[in-house]
């Protein structure tokens, strides 16, 4: 099964033009916003994306992203990969 998780852009990678920084489930990671970005990529500071394998691959409205958020974690409570891919175990 293929999951994607939405995360928020926080920040702009300083080196990398495709690249942004976002919080996902309380962790910050790095996404590439080449699929998401058009026009200035200071617009996207704030949005709501749907991220898998690195890539952050469409918009969400908030709304629909804590939802999907909502819905993962019922999940790991029953799916030991939903634990995972939220981050259960890693630092915060």
């Amino acid at each position: 099964m293929c999951i994607g998780i939405p995360g928020q852009i926080v920040a702009l990678h300083e080196n990398q033009p495709d690249h942004a920084w976002a919080q996902v489930c309380g962790l910050r990671r790095e996404v590439n916003i080449a699929l998401v970005c058009e026009g200035d990529r200071e617009t996207l500071i704030g949005c709501w994306v749907l991220i898998h394998v690195g890539f952050a691959l469409s918009r969400l409205d908030e709304h629909e992203a804590l939802d999907t958020l909502a819905a993962l974690h019922a999940m790991e409570e029953v799916e030991a990969d939903v634990a995972l891919f939220l981050g259960a175990g890693e630092s915060r």
